[in-house]
């Protein structure tokens, strides 16, 4: 039986290679956009691994600060640190934006992470490929190397230059953006402050506000300009926990006292994978089938075709007794035989491009071998068509022909 089907294929050889080139190119696309998927969902676990976070306490009924915009006040965090249950609490903003070198920008996430000691203030990159951590209150840089960004590069980011002075790996946003990290108070700036234009427009706003210019009430009018220049406001303040304490219990706690929105690690992951690329997942998957659908339409087309070509060779397999199911078996295995050369072709395919997506692309294993029994099942289904034809087929057109 394998002998037999074998024959055929090796008949008509130049139609299986090219047609499973053609096959494996759509598988290899088919596992390219599952590992597409697969980095995003890596992406945003990054991003939870590498804050170094047990909680992130944000502004009162947001997402923040992954999904939604929030913003608190700066101070906030040395209530929460002597609050039972935590271990550290540090400040950090959060602003996606073009960052310049020389004349080309690259779009980054720009983190402002507070000053202290590396290794131990959550926030911070946990480690670097080359170079060191900041060190300076302002003007220094740490970026992720997919920026393209090298040691002693001066960045622009807003009105200031940076000077890269280390390197990290992997730090990248939800959305695979790379990260910057400055320092807090650069970021805050960077992030809060309004320019000098819209200073003054907003300061003569004010001035020619009757409600602030009240003569029983000296030096109201200073108050309020002097706060519409300030950026005390940080996007969250990521929290770790001592040993031995429930995070649910410590994040009802703020919530209760503190008046704040919290969400432990849990929570976190929900709102990344469930919520900010949900959207994306569902293209995904209707890209895959529609794919699907595409490669069984091309198997059935190639086996029916195949199958066209030796209607007067089913036939004398027919007159000389050949059962059914033996025909069918060597029509189904020569779409197995297919998909095989396919999948063979598709895998190579993928694990060579994958590196040159703009986008991270994580190909598993798991999702290989799923693939491989997916691609088979459809070649199975694809030959129904091919079977059914040629199980009609007369054995007198063996001899009429």
């Amino acid at each position: 039986m394998i002998s037999l089907a074998g024959r055929d294929i090796l008949h008509a050889w130049g139609k299986f290679v090219f047609t499973g080139m053609g096959l494996g190119l759509l598988i290899g696309v088919t596992l390219v956009m599952a590992g597409v998927y697969r980095g995003m969902v890596d992406d945003g676990k990054a991003l939870l691994d590498n804050s170094g976070a047990d909680m992130w306490v944000v502004q009162k009924d947001t997402l923040g600060p992954y999904a939604e915009s929030s913003s608190i006040h700066d101070d906030l965090y040395r209530g929460i640190r002597a609050m039972p249950g935590i271990g550290h609490a540090a400040n950090v903003t959060y602003l996606t934006m073009q960052v310049r070198q020389d004349a080309r920008d690259v779009r980054a996430m720009v983190v402002g992470i507070a000053a202290g000691e590396a290794g131990t203030m959550a926030g911070w990159p946990p480690y670097l490929v080359a170079g060191r951590q900041i060190t300076r209150g302002h003007y220094e840089a740490v970026a992720d190397i997919a920026t393209g960004f090298r040691l002693g590069d001066r960045l622009t980011i807003r009105r200031n230059q940076y000077t890269v002075v280390g390197l990290t790996r992997r730090m990248v946003s939800s959305s695979g953006d790379p990260m910057v990290f400055i320092p807090l108070k650069d970021a805050q700036e960077a992030q809060f402050l309004k320019d000098n234009d819209a200073i003054w427009q907003s300061r003569r706003r004010t001035e020619a506000n009757p409600a602030f210019n009240r003569p029983g009430v000296p030096g109201l009018l200073d108050a309020v300009i002097a706060s519409q220049s300030t950026n005390a406001y940080v996007n969250a303040v990521l929290v770790r926990l001592k040993p031995g304490h429930a995070p649910d219990e410590v994040a009802e706690s703020i919530h209760r006292w503190k008046r704040l929105t919290v969400y432990t690690r849990t929570q976190m992951e929900d709102i990344l994978i469930g919520k900010l690329i949900a959207t994306s997942s569902k293209q995904i998957g209707m890209f895959l089938v529609i794919l699907a659908i595409v490669s069984a339409a091309i198997v059935a087309f190639i086996i029916y075709t195949l199958t066209m070509d030796k209607i007067r060779e089913i036939a004398v397999l027919k007159l000389i007794g050949t059962r059914n199911r033996t025909i069918a078996a060597m029509i189904m295995q020569q779409a197995l035989v297919l998909g095989v050369i396919g999948f063979v072709v598709g895998k190579i395919t993928a694990t060579f491009v994958a590196p040159l997506f703009p986008k991270y692309v994580l190909l598993m294993p798991s999702d290989s071998v799923a693939g491989f029994f997916a691609v088979l099942a459809i070649c199975a289904l694809a030959s129904v068509v091919a079977i059914r034809m040629a199980l009609k087929v007369d054995p007198a057109e063996a001899i009429g022909g």
